[in-house]
């Protein structure tokens, strides 16, 4: 059960990157410079702005996870449309807000002229995707917590492919440029939203819908809302940890910063397999939870942290092997490169030292312990911040990898050390 979701989802997250790199290859085929940087900062902006609500994918996941194990249909369709009613609502807001929130971005990321003329093209025209692409958040969310690894994955290859397949059309063949990505995008966000929900509303029993009343339960949103309060104070931090990291390797010059940046790429795809086990987690947990399964709950436990150590020890050693190839295979900088060949050990343990912070952010997920999720990474960036002032002073560049793979431990270490008390608290009356 494990692999039937880790699986699918692995290569619904693939599809992502390659979805950057197409929309990179159209509009560098233009030729021009200003709107190649345009796009980039525009698509630096809007991921800022949406992965700080990526927490309604978790959320849904976790509560209709639950709600399956406790064999409740009537709750799993009340889940749906009470996140389905969130997610629209937010994105509405972030749409009314977007041309603040694109003059702030401009402000802070400083670019001039044509620049910010193709960011400001960019970002208008993706934005009006925000109900759409919240929307898929939650649809994802509702397949993945019914176990239906394959759908998400048929969603995701929608989602990235209609993309991918308009942005080279549009922005290419009809010359379109930076317009014809954020149109592509917009129009890929659509798609995928009208199939997920053609996919998921058929098969409700008319007789196990919620009422009006039910769905707005105040109680029952104030639940949902406490969750992903909880899960988004854990997701700024998270991106404070990486952008403090970009911050300080700023301060080393060019050559390091390039290097750091190429190795941030092995961590982000040991980050695609770490994620869909942590899925698999989150459903498999979560389902155990709502039927008060305790058995189920250790299995699920021991099975995803064998999977997700073994992949990561493979990973650490494939990179380890093969690193220094891939390097010269992502730049042709002959500086970068012997920079990028000196910290590589530092980039490919990383897989290592994150895969039980993955595994157990998938437990704490699935069991909605998102209290304890947040606490424990506030208390995890305590200690980075701490490791950054002793290290970086004394190892440079050296004593930031040692840093964050001191963060990415510490932040599982210090989940699975208060894991005992949260489970016996939490099935002290199951079987």
């Amino acid at each position: 059960m494990v692999l039937s979701i880790a699986v699918p989802m692995t290569l619904g997250f693939l599809t992502t990157p390659l979805l950057g790199l197409t929309d990179t290859a159209v509009v560098g085929r233009t030729g021009d410079a200003a709107a190649l940087a345009g796009l980039a900062i525009g698509a630096v902006l809007f991921d800022l702005i949406f992965s700080s609500v990526s927490f309604l994918r978790a959320s849904t996941t976790a509560l209709v996870a639950q709600a399956l194990g406790r064999g409740d249909k009537h709750e799993q369709q009340a889940i749906f449309w009470r996140a389905l009613v969130l997610s629209v609502g937010l994105g509405l807001i972030i749409l009314a807000a977007s041309p603040w929130l694109l003059s702030v971005g401009l402000r802070m990321m400083g670019p001039e002229g044509t620049t910010a003329v193709a960011t400001a093209t960019y970002f208008s025209i993706r934005i009006l995707a925000g109900p759409l692409t919240l929307t898929n958040y939650t649809i994802l969310g509702f397949v993945l917590g019914l176990g239906r690894g394959a759908t998400g994955l048929l969603l995701q290859t929608i989602l990235n492919g209609t993309n991918i397949v308009l942005s080279i059309y549009l922005g290419l063949v009809l010359g379109w440029g930076v317009a014809g990505v954020a149109w592509g995008t917009l129009i890929g966000e659509a798609t995928a939203a009208v199939v997920g929900l053609a996919l998921i509303i058929p098969r409700f029993d008319r007789k196990d819908g919620p009422t009006v009343a039910e769905i707005f339960s105040r109680a029952k949103l104030s639940a949902l809302l406490a969750i992903n309060r909880d899960l988004m104070i854990r997701t700024f931090t998270l991106l404070a940890a990486f952008t403090l990291m970009t911050r300080i390797g700023t301060g080393f010059g060019a050559g390091i910063l390039a290097a750091n940046a190429v190795l941030m790429n092995f961590f982000m795809i040991a980050s695609f397999y770490l994620d869909g086990m942590a899925n698999a987690a989150e459903q498999i947990v979560g389902r155990a939870v709502g039927a008060r399964f305790r058995e189920g709950f250790d299995r699920a436990i021991r099975l995803t942290a064998l999977w997700s150590l073994g992949l990561a020890l493979v990973s650490c050693l494939f990179f380890l092997v093969f690193g220094s190839a891939i390097i010269d295979f992502m730049t042709t900088a002959a500086d970068v490169r012997a920079i990028a060949a000196d910290y590589l050990p530092w980039a490919a343990v990383t897989a290592l030292t994150g895969a039980l912070a993955f595994q157990m952010d998938g437990v704490y997920i699935g069991a909605t312990w998102s209290r304890e999720m947040r606490n424990m990474m506030l208390l995890a960036f305590t200690g980075y911040g701490l490791s950054l002032a002793l290290f970086v002073p004394l190892f440079g560049n050296h004593g930031l990898w040692l840093s964050l793979n001191l963060f990415l431990a510490l932040r599982g270490l210090l989940l699975l050390a208060r894991l005992p008390a949260r489970v016996a608290q939490s099935f002290t009356d199951s079987h």
